[in-house]
């Protein structure tokens, strides 16, 4: 019997120093930063479940901006029938970078993409036709923007030997405010070299 009270007075003793252990440490719902601390986890759990939904990706024919960036295009079109390097530069934006232009190059920048036409203009005619334009806005995708796409053929007549070499071509042009920020030709080169003479030499096996 006197070990039981003992024991029961050991129990008491614990819980009361744990009692005045949790007293030191009060827990409280209000603090400085309890709505920033609420808004953080928000966040955090909003992340969550977006990253459970898949991006929907729209493109579209109709957008404010498609006339303007179907004019633009049909300018920079004009400007290479005219032989006119500075219209065309005049149409890029400062940072405006090339692709699938330069030959041994993979990219052109602003001022290499006028040098570009400047020196075809100083060997060659060009006469654009069969040209048509597609404006179209995309959203949610790595190439996300307001895009023009236009297809040709330009017609090249060598100033020097007077041949001629038709050059079908189709070209995606990003268009921000007016300006040419990006474009990307896509040209069959094999068929453009060897109808100027140039042979294909497969490699060796």
């Amino acid at each position: 019997m006197k070990r039981l009270k003992m024991t029961i007075l050991f129990v008491v003793l614990v819980f009361a120093v744990t009692v005045s252990k949790a007293q030191e440490n009060p827990v409280t719902l209000d603090f400085n930063n309890a709505k920033n601390a609420s808004e953080t986890l928000k966040k955090y759990v909003k992340v969550l479940q977006n990253a459970g939904k898949a991006q929907v990706t729209t493109a579209t024919l109709v957008f404010n901006n498609a006339k303007t960036a179907s004019e633009t295009l049909k300018k920079y079109v004009k400007a290479l029938q005219n032989g006119n390097a500075d219209g065309v530069a005049a149409l890029m934006s400062k940072d405006a970078m090339v692709y699938g232009l330069g030959g041994g190059l993979d990219s052109l920048n602003a001022t290499q993409h006028k040098a570009y036409w400047t020196n075809s203009f100083a060997n060659y005619n060009h006469n654009i036709s069969n040209d048509l334009y597609l404006p179209i806005k995309v959203e949610n995708n790595w190439n996300e923007g307001e895009w023009l796409l236009t297809w040709g053929v330009n017609t090249l007549t060598n100033i020097k030997t007077g041949k001629v070499t038709p050059v079908p071509y189709h070209i995606a042009s990003l268009v921000v405010d007016d300006k040419i920020t990006a474009m990307h030709y896509y040209l069959d080169y094999i068929s453009l070299l060897t109808k100027q003479g140039y042979k294909l030499t497969p490699p060796a096996e």
